[in-house]
């Protein structure tokens, strides 16, 4: 099971990175292999909630499903594929460290991401998308520290 897990220093309490973090419209504006996202249905969100959208990853476009099955504010929150081309479950645990939060980000791919791109490319593809996690998280960073509501 490929997982990769990244962690950032940001300089927000921890309910505001919690807060846009777990917003749905703010995934794409953040994730660079998110292409797309929306959250299901309305209401705020919370310990099942439902988001669609679409990623892309060394070229390849999914679509996928996601709910959110731990939801603890503003310390954790879990989110797990229900529907998609492949298995996975990302966390975010937030810790207060010194004037901010401490995020880290933890992505596991139940099956490997070999089904959707061969079984010898799982290498290749992990260490890119660890990369790209880490410019992601730093994202996340600069843009709380530059609009500390959120864009």
């Amino acid at each position: 099971m490929p997982v990769i897990e990244e962690s950032v220093f940001i300089d927000r309490p921890p309910e505001e990175v919690f807060a846009f973090l777990t917003k749905t419209d703010n995934i794409p504006v953040w994730d660079s292999s998110v292409i797309r996202a929306e959250q299901v249905g309305d209401g705020p969100v919370g310990l099942g909630t439902r988001s669609k959208g679409t990623s892309k990853i060394l070229g390849r476009q999914f679509d996928w499903v996601t709910e959110n099955v731990h939801f603890e504010p503003p310390k954790q929150s879990i989110i797990r594929s229900v529907e998609g081309k492949f298995d996975f479950t990302i966390s975010n645990v937030l810790e207060p460290e010194a004037s901010g939060t401490r995020l880290t980000y933890r992505v596991e791919v139940d099956s490997g991401m070999g089904g959707f791109f061969g079984k010898l490319a799982d290498p290749l593809v992990q260490k890119t998308h660890t990369r790209t996690v880490r410019a992601n998280l730093e994202t996340v960073a600069d843009l709380l520290a530059e609009h500390p509501a959120g864009p």
